[in-house]
Protein backbone atom coordinates (compact mmCIF):
# COMPACT_ATOMS: atom_id res chain seq x y z
CA UNK A 1 0.00 0.00 0.00
CA UNK A 2 2.83 2.41 0.79
CA UNK A 3 4.49 1.73 -2.57
CA UNK A 4 1.16 2.28 -4.35
CA UNK A 5 0.35 5.49 -2.49
CA UNK A 6 3.87 6.92 -2.76
CA UNK A 7 4.08 5.94 -6.41
CA UNK A 8 0.66 7.08 -7.66
CA UNK A 9 -0.19 10.19 -5.63
CA UNK A 10 2.88 12.21 -6.72
CA UNK A 11 2.09 11.38 -10.36
CA UNK A 12 -1.52 12.51 -9.93
CA UNK A 13 -0.51 15.74 -8.20
CA UNK A 14 2.23 16.44 -10.75
CA UNK A 15 -0.08 15.95 -13.74
CA UNK A 16 -2.81 17.96 -12.03
CA UNK A 17 -0.35 20.76 -11.44
CA UNK A 18 0.91 20.66 -15.02
CA UNK A 19 -2.60 20.70 -16.51
CA UNK A 20 -3.75 23.46 -14.18
CA UNK A 21 -0.67 25.53 -15.02
CA UNK A 22 -1.27 24.94 -18.74
CA UNK A 23 -4.90 26.03 -18.48
CA UNK A 24 -4.03 29.17 -16.52
CA UNK A 25 -1.25 30.01 -18.98
CA UNK A 26 -3.61 29.47 -21.92
CA UNK A 27 -6.23 31.77 -20.37
CA UNK A 28 -3.62 34.43 -19.57
CA UNK A 29 -2.21 34.32 -23.11
CA UNK A 30 -5.69 34.61 -24.62
CA UNK A 31 -6.51 37.58 -22.38
CA UNK A 32 -3.26 39.32 -23.39
CA UNK A 33 -4.05 38.73 -27.06
CA UNK A 34 -7.55 40.13 -26.63
CA UNK A 35 -6.26 43.15 -24.74
CA UNK A 36 -3.74 43.85 -27.50
CA UNK A 37 -6.40 43.57 -30.20
CA UNK A 38 -8.73 45.68 -28.08
CA UNK A 39 -6.14 48.45 -27.79
CA UNK A 40 -5.58 48.35 -31.55
CA UNK A 41 -9.34 48.64 -32.15
CA UNK A 42 -9.62 51.51 -29.67
CA UNK A 43 -6.76 53.39 -31.34
CA UNK A 44 -8.24 52.84 -34.80
CA UNK A 45 -11.64 54.09 -33.68
CA UNK A 46 -10.20 57.24 -32.12
CA UNK A 47 -8.04 58.02 -35.17
CA UNK A 48 -10.89 57.44 -37.63
CA UNK A 49 -13.56 59.19 -35.58
CA UNK A 50 -15.79 56.14 -35.65
CA UNK A 51 -16.80 56.59 -32.03
CA UNK A 52 -19.03 59.35 -33.28
CA UNK A 53 -21.02 56.85 -35.27
CA UNK A 54 -19.15 57.05 -38.53
CA UNK A 55 -18.09 53.92 -40.35
CA UNK A 56 -14.57 53.18 -41.47
CA UNK A 57 -12.23 50.46 -42.57
CA UNK A 58 -11.76 49.40 -38.91
CA UNK A 59 -15.07 47.57 -39.12
CA UNK A 60 -13.36 45.03 -41.31
CA UNK A 61 -10.59 44.67 -38.71
CA UNK A 62 -13.16 44.11 -35.96
CA UNK A 63 -15.03 41.54 -38.02
CA UNK A 64 -11.81 39.62 -38.71
CA UNK A 65 -10.84 39.56 -35.04
CA UNK A 66 -14.33 38.42 -34.05
CA UNK A 67 -14.17 35.62 -36.63
CA UNK A 68 -10.68 34.49 -35.59
CA UNK A 69 -11.57 34.20 -31.89
CA UNK A 70 -15.19 33.16 -32.52
CA UNK A 71 -16.53 35.93 -30.36
CA UNK A 72 -18.40 39.19 -30.23
CA UNK A 73 -17.07 42.77 -30.15
CA UNK A 74 -19.18 45.71 -29.00
CA UNK A 75 -18.21 49.38 -29.15
CA UNK A 76 -19.92 51.75 -26.71
CA UNK A 77 -19.55 55.56 -26.78
CA UNK A 78 -19.27 57.75 -23.68
CA UNK A 79 -23.07 58.12 -23.68
CA UNK A 80 -23.39 54.36 -23.12
CA UNK A 81 -24.82 53.87 -26.61
CA UNK A 82 -23.84 50.78 -28.59
CA UNK A 83 -22.41 52.05 -31.87
CA UNK A 84 -20.93 48.76 -33.06
CA UNK A 85 -22.01 45.16 -32.51
CA UNK A 86 -20.51 42.35 -34.60
CA UNK A 87 -23.66 40.36 -33.94
CA UNK A 88 -25.78 43.35 -35.02
CA UNK A 89 -28.53 42.70 -32.49
CA UNK A 90 -27.87 45.43 -29.90
CA UNK A 91 -26.90 48.30 -32.19
CA UNK A 92 -28.24 51.67 -31.07
CA UNK A 93 -29.27 50.46 -27.64
CA UNK A 94 -28.03 51.76 -24.34
CA UNK A 95 -25.96 49.43 -22.15
CA UNK A 96 -25.40 49.85 -18.43
CA UNK A 97 -23.18 47.37 -16.61
CA UNK A 98 -20.52 47.49 -13.93
CA UNK A 99 -17.79 46.69 -16.45
CA UNK A 100 -18.91 49.45 -18.89
CA UNK A 101 -19.11 52.02 -16.10
CA UNK A 102 -15.54 51.05 -15.02
CA UNK A 103 -14.44 51.37 -18.66
CA UNK A 104 -15.94 54.89 -18.92
CA UNK A 105 -13.92 55.71 -15.80
CA UNK A 106 -10.74 54.46 -17.52
CA UNK A 107 -10.41 51.02 -15.95
CA UNK A 108 -9.91 47.78 -17.83
CA UNK A 109 -11.70 44.66 -16.58
CA UNK A 110 -11.45 40.94 -17.30
CA UNK A 111 -14.04 38.33 -16.40
CA UNK A 112 -13.53 34.59 -16.85
CA UNK A 113 -16.68 32.48 -16.69
CA UNK A 114 -15.41 28.88 -16.80
CA UNK A 115 -18.88 27.47 -16.21
CA UNK A 116 -20.19 29.10 -19.40
CA UNK A 117 -16.83 28.84 -21.19
CA UNK A 118 -16.56 32.57 -21.74
CA UNK A 119 -14.02 35.43 -21.41
CA UNK A 120 -15.04 39.07 -21.40
CA UNK A 121 -12.50 41.89 -21.69
CA UNK A 122 -13.52 45.55 -21.32
CA UNK A 123 -11.11 48.34 -22.40
CA UNK A 124 -11.55 52.15 -22.33
CA UNK A 125 -11.10 54.16 -25.55
CA UNK A 126 -8.96 57.18 -24.70
CA UNK A 127 -8.83 60.48 -26.64
CA UNK A 128 -5.70 61.07 -28.63
CA UNK A 129 -3.05 63.20 -26.91
CA UNK A 130 -5.46 64.21 -24.14
CA UNK A 131 -7.10 62.85 -21.09
CA UNK A 132 -10.65 61.67 -21.37
CA UNK A 133 -12.65 58.61 -22.36
CA UNK A 134 -14.66 58.58 -25.56
CA UNK A 135 -15.95 55.05 -25.33
CA UNK A 136 -15.49 51.41 -24.33
CA UNK A 137 -14.53 48.25 -26.24
CA UNK A 138 -16.26 45.09 -25.00
CA UNK A 139 -14.78 41.83 -26.28
CA UNK A 140 -16.66 38.63 -25.48
CA UNK A 141 -15.13 35.33 -26.66
CA UNK A 142 -15.73 31.65 -26.09
CA UNK A 143 -13.11 29.43 -24.43
CA UNK A 144 -14.48 26.20 -25.88
CA UNK A 145 -11.43 25.62 -28.04
CA UNK A 146 -9.08 25.99 -25.06
CA UNK A 147 -11.33 23.87 -22.87
CA UNK A 148 -11.46 21.21 -25.58
CA UNK A 149 -7.67 21.08 -25.64
CA UNK A 150 -7.61 20.98 -21.80
CA UNK A 151 -10.16 18.15 -21.74
CA UNK A 152 -8.13 16.24 -24.30
CA UNK A 153 -5.03 16.69 -22.18
CA UNK A 154 -6.98 15.62 -19.06
CA UNK A 155 -8.11 12.47 -20.83
CA UNK A 156 -4.57 11.70 -21.90
CA UNK A 157 -3.36 12.45 -18.38
CA UNK A 158 -5.94 10.02 -16.95
CA UNK A 159 -4.71 7.35 -19.36
CA UNK A 160 -1.12 8.07 -18.30
CA UNK A 161 -2.04 7.95 -14.60
CA UNK A 162 -3.95 4.69 -15.03
CA UNK A 163 -1.05 3.17 -16.97
CA UNK A 164 1.46 4.28 -14.34
CA UNK A 165 -0.88 3.12 -11.55
CA UNK A 166 -1.19 -0.33 -13.11
CA UNK A 167 2.59 -0.59 -13.49
CA UNK A 168 3.15 0.61 -9.92
CA UNK A 169 0.56 -1.82 -8.54
CA UNK A 170 2.16 -4.69 -10.45
CA UNK A 171 5.63 -3.70 -9.24
CA UNK A 172 4.37 -3.09 -5.68
CA UNK A 173 2.68 -6.49 -5.53
CA UNK A 174 5.76 -8.17 -7.01
CA UNK A 175 8.25 -6.50 -4.69
CA UNK A 176 6.03 -6.85 -1.62
CA UNK A 177 5.60 -10.55 -2.29
CA UNK A 178 9.32 -10.84 -2.96
CA UNK A 179 9.98 -9.06 0.33
CA UNK A 180 7.37 -10.93 2.35
CA UNK A 181 8.26 -14.36 0.99
CA UNK A 182 11.39 -14.73 3.16
CA UNK A 183 9.47 -13.45 6.18
CA UNK A 184 6.93 -16.20 5.68
CA UNK A 185 9.76 -18.65 6.23
CA UNK A 186 10.51 -16.97 9.55
CA UNK A 187 6.80 -17.01 10.46
CA UNK A 188 6.60 -20.69 9.56
CA UNK A 189 9.64 -21.44 11.74
CA UNK A 190 8.15 -19.45 14.63
CA UNK A 191 4.87 -21.35 14.25
CA UNK A 192 6.75 -24.64 14.34
CA UNK A 193 8.67 -23.38 17.34
CA UNK A 194 5.40 -22.77 19.18
CA UNK A 195 4.61 -26.41 18.45
CA UNK A 196 7.90 -27.37 20.17
CA UNK A 197 9.84 -28.11 16.97
CA UNK A 198 13.11 -26.50 18.05
CA UNK A 199 15.39 -28.68 15.98
CA UNK A 200 15.00 -26.65 12.77
CA UNK A 201 17.18 -23.79 11.60
CA UNK A 202 15.98 -20.97 9.37
CA UNK A 203 17.94 -20.47 6.14
CA UNK A 204 16.60 -17.48 4.21
CA UNK A 205 18.33 -15.77 1.30
CA UNK A 206 17.17 -12.38 0.15
CA UNK A 207 17.47 -8.84 1.40
CA UNK A 208 20.29 -8.12 3.84
CA UNK A 209 17.80 -7.15 6.54
CA UNK A 210 15.88 -10.41 6.13
CA UNK A 211 19.09 -12.43 6.29
CA UNK A 212 19.99 -10.55 9.47
CA UNK A 213 16.60 -11.45 10.96
CA UNK A 214 17.20 -15.06 9.96
CA UNK A 215 20.62 -15.09 11.63
CA UNK A 216 19.26 -13.48 14.80
CA UNK A 217 16.39 -15.95 14.88
CA UNK A 218 18.80 -18.86 14.52
CA UNK A 219 20.92 -17.50 17.37
CA UNK A 220 17.83 -17.21 19.54
CA UNK A 221 16.75 -20.70 18.49
CA UNK A 222 20.17 -22.14 19.30
CA UNK A 223 20.09 -20.56 22.71
CA UNK A 224 16.58 -21.86 23.32
CA UNK A 225 17.68 -25.31 22.24
CA UNK A 226 20.60 -25.11 24.62
CA UNK A 227 18.38 -23.90 27.45
CA UNK A 228 15.78 -26.56 26.73
CA UNK A 229 18.50 -29.22 26.63
CA UNK A 230 19.92 -27.90 29.91
CA UNK A 231 16.46 -27.79 31.45
CA UNK A 232 15.71 -31.37 30.44
CA UNK A 233 19.12 -32.45 31.65
CA UNK A 234 18.58 -30.58 34.91
CA UNK A 235 15.19 -32.21 35.46
CA UNK A 236 16.75 -35.58 34.77
CA UNK A 237 19.77 -34.88 37.00
CA UNK A 238 17.77 -33.40 39.86
CA UNK A 239 15.27 -36.24 39.67
CA UNK A 240 18.17 -38.65 39.83
CA UNK A 241 19.93 -36.67 42.57
CA UNK A 242 16.76 -36.45 44.68
CA UNK A 243 15.95 -40.08 44.12
CA UNK A 244 19.43 -41.51 44.74
CA UNK A 245 19.71 -40.52 48.42
CA UNK A 246 16.22 -41.79 49.11
CA UNK A 247 17.03 -45.08 47.36
CA UNK A 248 20.26 -45.40 49.36
CA UNK A 249 18.47 -44.67 52.63
CA UNK A 250 15.82 -47.28 51.81
CA UNK A 251 18.45 -49.87 50.91
CA UNK A 252 20.39 -49.21 54.11
CA UNK A 253 17.23 -49.29 56.23
CA UNK A 254 16.00 -52.50 54.58
CA UNK A 255 19.40 -54.11 55.16
CA UNK A 256 19.21 -53.35 58.85
CA UNK A 257 15.60 -54.53 59.15
CA UNK A 258 16.29 -57.77 57.30
CA UNK A 259 19.06 -58.81 59.69
CA UNK A 260 18.71 -60.14 63.19
CA UNK A 261 21.14 -59.31 65.99
CA UNK A 262 23.00 -56.70 63.93
CA UNK A 263 26.24 -55.56 65.65
CA UNK A 264 26.22 -52.05 67.10
CA UNK A 265 29.17 -51.02 64.93
CA UNK A 266 27.22 -51.92 61.77
CA UNK A 267 24.23 -49.95 63.02
CA UNK A 268 26.44 -46.88 63.53
CA UNK A 269 28.05 -47.28 60.12
CA UNK A 270 24.68 -47.57 58.37
CA UNK A 271 23.25 -44.63 60.34
CA UNK A 272 26.25 -42.46 59.36
CA UNK A 273 25.66 -43.39 55.72
CA UNK A 274 21.97 -42.52 56.09
CA UNK A 275 22.92 -39.15 57.65
CA UNK A 276 25.25 -38.40 54.72
CA UNK A 277 22.49 -39.15 52.23
CA UNK A 278 20.07 -36.90 54.12
CA UNK A 279 22.66 -34.06 54.04
CA UNK A 280 23.09 -34.57 50.31
CA UNK A 281 19.32 -34.39 49.78
CA UNK A 282 19.15 -31.29 51.97
CA UNK A 283 21.86 -29.50 49.93
CA UNK A 284 20.05 -30.08 46.64
CA UNK A 285 16.79 -28.76 48.09
CA UNK A 286 18.54 -25.71 49.60
CA UNK A 287 20.15 -24.83 46.26
CA UNK A 288 16.79 -25.03 44.54
CA UNK A 289 15.18 -22.82 47.19
CA UNK A 290 18.02 -20.28 46.97
CA UNK A 291 17.57 -19.98 43.22
CA UNK A 292 13.82 -19.47 43.58
CA UNK A 293 14.35 -16.74 46.17
CA UNK A 294 16.86 -14.91 43.95
CA UNK A 295 14.34 -14.95 41.10
CA UNK A 296 12.17 -12.52 43.02
CA UNK A 297 12.37 -8.76 42.42
CA UNK A 298 15.12 -6.57 43.78
CA UNK A 299 12.48 -4.86 45.91
CA UNK A 300 13.12 -7.57 48.50
CA UNK A 301 16.75 -6.59 48.91
CA UNK A 302 17.72 -5.91 52.53
CA UNK A 303 20.33 -3.21 51.97
CA UNK A 304 22.67 -2.12 54.73
CA UNK A 305 26.16 -0.61 55.04
CA UNK A 306 28.47 -3.61 55.51
CA UNK A 307 32.19 -3.92 56.12
CA UNK A 308 33.14 -6.07 53.12
CA UNK A 309 36.54 -6.97 54.65
CA UNK A 310 34.86 -8.52 57.68
CA UNK A 311 32.28 -10.25 55.51
CA UNK A 312 34.95 -11.95 53.41
CA UNK A 313 36.91 -12.94 56.54
CA UNK A 314 33.79 -14.66 57.91
CA UNK A 315 33.14 -16.49 54.64
CA UNK A 316 36.74 -17.76 54.42
CA UNK A 317 36.75 -18.77 58.10
CA UNK A 318 33.67 -20.90 57.45
CA UNK A 319 35.25 -22.57 54.40
CA UNK A 320 38.80 -23.14 55.71
CA UNK A 321 37.96 -26.54 57.26
CA UNK A 322 36.76 -27.76 53.84
CA UNK A 323 39.98 -26.54 52.22
CA UNK A 324 42.11 -28.08 54.96
CA UNK A 325 40.76 -31.56 54.20
CA UNK A 326 42.62 -31.47 50.88
CA UNK A 327 45.51 -29.32 52.11
CA UNK A 328 44.40 -26.38 49.95
CA UNK A 329 45.85 -23.03 50.99
CA UNK A 330 43.15 -20.35 51.39
CA UNK A 331 44.57 -16.81 51.30
CA UNK A 332 42.78 -13.47 51.72
CA UNK A 333 44.37 -10.23 50.53
CA UNK A 334 42.79 -6.85 51.21
CA UNK A 335 44.18 -3.66 49.66
CA UNK A 336 41.98 -1.21 51.62
CA UNK A 337 39.00 -1.09 54.01
CA UNK A 338 35.71 -1.23 52.08
CA UNK A 339 32.27 -0.20 53.31
CA UNK A 340 29.41 -0.78 50.83
CA UNK A 341 25.63 -0.87 50.70
CA UNK A 342 24.75 -4.50 50.03
CA UNK A 343 22.38 -7.29 50.98
CA UNK A 344 24.65 -9.25 53.31
CA UNK A 345 22.87 -12.60 52.92
CA UNK A 346 22.74 -12.55 49.12
CA UNK A 347 26.30 -11.27 48.68
CA UNK A 348 27.58 -13.88 51.17
CA UNK A 349 25.82 -16.58 49.19
CA UNK A 350 27.43 -15.38 45.95
CA UNK A 351 30.99 -15.14 47.30
CA UNK A 352 30.63 -18.40 49.22
CA UNK A 353 29.67 -20.24 46.05
CA UNK A 354 32.71 -18.88 44.20
CA UNK A 355 35.16 -19.79 46.96
CA UNK A 356 33.54 -23.18 47.57
CA UNK A 357 33.75 -24.00 43.85
CA UNK A 358 37.40 -22.92 43.84
CA UNK A 359 38.02 -25.46 46.61
CA UNK A 360 35.88 -28.26 45.13
CA UNK A 361 37.32 -28.09 41.64
CA UNK A 362 40.92 -27.65 42.79
CA UNK A 363 43.78 -30.08 42.98
CA UNK A 364 45.11 -31.52 46.25
CA UNK A 365 47.75 -29.27 47.87
CA UNK A 366 46.55 -26.40 45.66
CA UNK A 367 45.70 -22.79 46.58
CA UNK A 368 42.79 -20.34 46.49
CA UNK A 369 43.45 -16.56 46.68
CA UNK A 370 40.67 -14.07 47.46
CA UNK A 371 41.47 -10.37 47.04
CA UNK A 372 39.47 -7.22 47.79
CA UNK A 373 40.01 -3.78 46.25
CA UNK A 374 37.95 -0.67 45.54
CA UNK A 375 37.89 2.66 43.73
CA UNK A 376 35.65 5.69 44.17
CA UNK A 377 32.62 3.87 42.66
CA UNK A 378 32.97 0.08 42.91
CA UNK A 379 34.56 -2.63 45.02
CA UNK A 380 36.14 -5.67 43.40
CA UNK A 381 36.39 -9.24 44.69
CA UNK A 382 38.71 -11.59 42.85
CA UNK A 383 38.69 -15.38 43.46
CA UNK A 384 41.66 -17.25 41.92
CA UNK A 385 42.47 -20.93 42.16
CA UNK A 386 44.99 -23.46 40.92
CA UNK A 387 42.31 -25.93 39.94
CA UNK A 388 41.29 -27.92 36.89
CA UNK A 389 40.04 -24.91 34.94
CA UNK A 390 37.04 -24.54 32.64
CA UNK A 391 37.09 -25.50 28.94
CA UNK A 392 36.89 -22.43 26.67
CA UNK A 393 33.76 -23.70 24.91
CA UNK A 394 31.96 -23.96 28.27
CA UNK A 395 32.85 -20.54 29.67
CA UNK A 396 29.88 -18.78 28.04
CA UNK A 397 27.46 -21.29 29.59
CA UNK A 398 28.67 -21.74 33.16
CA UNK A 399 26.33 -19.05 34.54
CA UNK A 400 23.28 -20.72 33.04
CA UNK A 401 21.00 -22.60 35.32
CA UNK A 402 21.33 -26.35 35.36
CA UNK A 403 24.64 -26.25 33.46
CA UNK A 404 27.51 -28.44 34.66
CA UNK A 405 30.87 -28.64 32.89
CA UNK A 406 31.92 -32.07 34.18
CA UNK A 407 28.74 -33.91 35.14
CA UNK A 408 30.52 -36.88 36.66
CA UNK A 409 32.80 -34.71 38.81
CA UNK A 410 29.90 -32.45 39.78
CA UNK A 411 27.98 -35.44 41.03
CA UNK A 412 30.99 -36.62 43.01
CA UNK A 413 31.41 -33.19 44.63
CA UNK A 414 27.68 -32.79 45.24
CA UNK A 415 27.19 -30.08 42.60
CA UNK A 416 23.76 -29.43 41.13
CA UNK A 417 24.67 -26.93 38.40
CA UNK A 418 22.92 -24.11 40.26
CA UNK A 419 25.78 -22.50 42.22
CA UNK A 420 27.06 -20.07 39.57
CA UNK A 421 23.52 -19.24 38.45
CA UNK A 422 22.74 -18.28 42.04
CA UNK A 423 25.96 -16.25 42.25
CA UNK A 424 25.27 -14.36 39.01
CA UNK A 425 21.69 -13.55 40.04
CA UNK A 426 22.84 -12.22 43.41
CA UNK A 427 25.51 -10.01 41.78
CA UNK A 428 23.06 -8.67 39.18
CA UNK A 429 20.56 -7.82 41.91
CA UNK A 430 23.28 -5.55 43.33
CA UNK A 431 23.62 -3.96 39.83
CA UNK A 432 27.05 -5.52 39.61
CA UNK A 433 28.91 -7.71 37.11
CA UNK A 434 30.88 -10.95 37.14
CA UNK A 435 33.54 -12.17 34.69
CA UNK A 436 35.54 -15.36 34.36
CA UNK A 437 38.99 -16.13 32.97
CA UNK A 438 40.13 -19.74 32.91
CA UNK A 439 42.52 -22.20 31.28
CA UNK A 440 42.23 -25.94 31.58
CA UNK A 441 44.65 -27.47 34.09
CA UNK A 442 45.95 -24.00 35.02
CA UNK A 443 43.17 -22.54 37.14
CA UNK A 444 40.26 -20.11 37.09
CA UNK A 445 39.78 -16.47 38.09
CA UNK A 446 36.37 -14.95 38.84
CA UNK A 447 36.15 -11.16 39.14
CA UNK A 448 33.13 -9.54 40.80
CA UNK A 449 32.38 -5.82 40.55
CA UNK A 450 29.70 -4.28 42.80
CA UNK A 451 28.76 -0.59 43.29
CA UNK A 452 29.70 0.84 46.67
CA UNK A 453 26.31 2.54 46.85
CA UNK A 454 23.23 0.47 46.05
CA UNK A 455 21.34 1.63 42.94
CA UNK A 456 17.63 0.95 43.33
Amino acid sequence: MILIVVGILPVIFALQGILSAYQNEAYNNRILELQNHGNIIANLYVSSGSVKGETSEVDTEIAQIADIYEGRIIIVNNKLEIIKDTFGIELGKTIISEEVIKGIKGKSTTNIDKANQNIEVTLPINKLNSKGIVGVVIMNFSTKSMDTISNTLYQKAIIIVLTIAILIIILAVYFSRHLVKPLRGVISSIDRLTESYMDEQVSIKGFTEVETISESFNKMLSRMQKLESSRQEFVSNVSHELKTPITSIKVLADSLLSQDAVPEELYKEFLLDITDEIERENKIINDLLSLVKLDKTAGEMNIASININDLLEQILKRLRPIAAKRNIELVFESFRPVIAEVDEVKLSLAISNLVENAIKYNVDDGWVRVSLNADHKYFYVKVQDSGIGIPEESQDSIFERFYRVDKARSRETGGTGLGLAITRNAILMHRGAIKVYSKENEGTTFTVRVPLGYIA
